[in-house]
């Protein structure tokens, strides 16, 4: 049970515990006051204490026994049905099961606010042992039992309400702005849910006769839910209105901006509305803000590739360069890096169209075409504010690429993303911006590209002898024995599937490679230089965590196909199929 009287608030006996310090205390209190959340999420939520020594601590220090997503995934729904779902919903709680005919067990994010126990008592007329859970856990399963359930109801309500005004959504949807009416309710809803099944976009799609919902889980699209075409005015303009653009518009693309927050965890959207046959089609960008700021311990890189990754870092000026396609975690790596050189005594630059995450101590500029502030006329202005450190959101022309060229030559340190498929790709993708191949080698000191790959599930991946096709797809001799891994499908995870991981391709120009640019310049020369000096490739990386378990052939295969690979293994397959048939 619960040591419950204790005088020292929360913050205090975590400060005790060693797990943060007074200075981060106070700092996480101030944030509490903006997010309006639990003070145990609040401090998780800014990546002070994980959530696993947290759920320690709150064990250890605390006496709560810990509640697992078995407890919430097998709960008994009389335990719900005790307590009412008014109570469960309002303070999200989770009561999860029986500990004797007198006591029920509840799961929560505070177990030691007194308020809520005493309700739960009062309206079960039992006494609750109070579980300690993540809020993000409890939200998840509420989310599984009333989540869709409300905004079925809310679609329901909203089309019986304006049955008769079918054609002219227009006024109504400003009306529906304002309150708790059901259009408010549904896109509320449809936000919450995606941000945790761990969305990275939201697809709003007019179709000829219905809306459709759809959402980009682990980097593949879903369907979520299919609506009256009715909806999609009403549903558009509340974005818009919340995006700040213009209601009235309708024959233009208009971009947008909203910051949300769901379980105490600020998001950054990004809305993207398109006229269609059928009417404005929506797009929303799900960005965690604090995720893009993490350690460079979190970026999972093996440890050859992170001293690969160090070595391109410490080099005083130079262009740093992260390619790879939209969605595949440029951005994350880009943060990454500028926290790691983010020290008091170097003045660090950024622009970027947008900026996707607020940085301390570093000078962050939004582009603004309009205004005429591009990439190219930023960066000639901020050459003059003596930086050391310049971020470039996107090379996306040839003048951004000679001015990026100069600034690394002249003495900075410069960062920047291209969209190319490989590390060899972009030494070629530069040369066709104008820069010529000399100046890449003086300038470029390395090169990093990425994929985000889907993790198999634990709890249900199928384990098989690698066939020889697959053998020769993992670059393996054909008499090799492996054991490599397929989804399977479970209740946590769907589809086989559960999370995503990023593979890397890391190049630093070396001697080498500057050799090869006063040469003949193609990326396959680049690319057979640098892995005989070393380098993983995108598909060697994917190979190592094929053979660890973690993906799958298809996943690898589907985000660092390698042509030659793939025919190797269809010809294998062709002649083993020609033996069987002369047999």
């Amino acid at each position: 049970m619960a040591l419950f009287g204790q005088r020292k608030r929360l913050g205090d006996q975590l400060v005790d515990a060693g797990l943060i310090s007074q200075e981060q205390l106070q700092n996480a209190l101030e944030e509490q006051k903006n997010t309006k959340t639990k003070l145990g999420e609040t401090i998780m939520s800014m990546g002070l204490v994980s959530e696993s020594d947290f759920a320690k601590f709150m064990h250890e220090t605390q006496g709560f026994e810990l509640c697992t997503d078995d407890d919430l995934k097998e709960a008994d729904p009389r335990a719900r049905e005790t307590v009412g779902d008014d109570i469960v919903k309002r303070n999200e709680i989770f009561p999860f099961g029986f500990e004797s005919l007198t006591e029920i067990k509840v799961a929560m994010s505070d177990p030691m606010n007194l308020g809520i126990i005493d309700e739960l008592e009062m309206s079960s007329g039992m006494t609750v042992i109070p579980y300690y859970a993540p809020q993000k856990m409890i939200s998840i399963y509420l989310d599984k039992i009333y989540g869709k359930q409300e905004t079925s109801d809310a679609a329901k309500q909203f089309e019986e309400e304006h049955a008769a005004e079918y054609g002219e959504t227009e006024t109504a949807a400003e009306d529906d702005s304002i309150g708790e009416s059901p259009i408010v309710k549904i896109v509320r809803s449809m936000i919450q849910q995606s941000v945790r099944e761990g969305a990275s976009d939201i697809h709003i799609e007019p179709m000829e006769k219905s809306l459709r919902i759809r959402s980009r889980v682990d980097g593949m699209l879903q369907e979520d839910a299919v609506y009256s075409t009715a909806m999609l005015s009403a549903m558009t303009a509340r974005i818009k209105i919340i995006s700040g653009l213009d209601i009235a518009e309708k024959r233009k693309p208009q971009d947008g901006r909203l910051t949300y927050v769901v379980d105490g965890v600020e998001f950054d959207v990004r809305v993207s509305i398109l006229p269609t046959v059928y009417g404005e089609k929506t797009v929303m960008r799900l960005t965690k803000k604090q995720g893009l700021t993490q350690e460079k311990k979190y970026l999972g890189l093996y440890p050859d590739d992170e001293a690969k990754l160090d070595g391109i870092m410490n080099n005083p000026h130079g262009i740093i360069l992260v390619t790879g396609p939209t969605g595949s975690g440029k951005s994350t790596t880009c943060y990454t890096v500028l926290n790691e050189l983010n020290k008091p005594d170097v003045n660090i630059i950024t622009v970027e169209d947008p900026v996707e995450a607020n940085i301390a101590g570093i000078n962050q500029v939004q582009v603004n075409v309009k205004a005429g502030l591009t990439f190219a006329a930023a960066l000639r202005s901020i050459l003059r504010q003596d930086p050391d450190i310049i971020m470039i959101g996107e090379i996306r022309d040839g003048e951004t690429a000679q001015i990026a060229v100069q600034a690394s030559i002249t003495g900075h340190l410069v960062i920047s993303t291209l969209h190319t498929n490989s590390t060899a790709a972009s030494i070629t993708r530069l040369i066709d911006m104008g820069v010529e191949a000399y100046m890449i080698g003086d300038a470029v000191v390395g090169i990093i590209a990425q994929r985000l790959v889907r993790r198999l599930c634990n709890d249900c991946k199928v384990p098989h002898q690698a066939t020889p096709q697959e053998l020769v797809i993992l670059g393996l001799p054909a008499d090799s024995n492996v054991t490599v891994y397929e989804p399977g499908g479970c209740e946590k995870c769907g589809n086989g599937y559960k999370g995503r991981k990023a593979i890397y391709e890391i190049m630093p120009i070396s001697a080498g490679i500057r050799r090869v640019l006063h040469e003949t310049v193609t990326a396959e020369i680049i690319e057979n230089t640098a892995v005989a000096e070393g380098m993983n490739t995108l598909k060697m990386s994917g190979a190592r965590n094929v053979l660890e378990g973690t993906t799958s052939i298809a996943e690898m295969m589907r985000v660092a196909y390698d042509m030659d690979a793939q025919t190797a293994a269809n010809q294998m397959q062709e002649g083993e199929g020609q033996e069987v048939a002369q047999a």
